[in-house]
């Protein structure tokens, strides 16, 4: 049984995946939980963003009884990926 998804918010994690042409990505937390998001969850209204960005966001209902990222909104200094290579 798979436990239960918090949707008390904010999350944090990074963007895994963003195709700016369909406007689809989806966001990592550090857990390795991964969900889906379209670029109008950007709330910065820009509907693009780095893959490797650092966000926070919230956790909503979506499609398919799937939980879906939004409200995204990037981190200080996100564009700086610090994760171990």
């Amino acid at each position: 049984m798979a436990s239960p998804v918090v949707t008390a918010g904010p999350h944090l994690g990074r963007v895994a995946s963003f195709d700016a042409t369909r406007g689809l990505g989806t966001v990592g937390d550090d857990a390795g939980a991964v969900y889906a998001f379209h670029a109008t969850a950007i709330a910065d209204g820009s509907r693009r963003i780095d893959v490797g960005t650092r966000v926070s966001y919230s956790l909503v209902p979506g499609h398919g009884g799937r939980h879906e990222a939004r409200t995204l909104v990037a981190c200080p200094g996100a564009s700086d990926d610090t994760r171990p290579g």
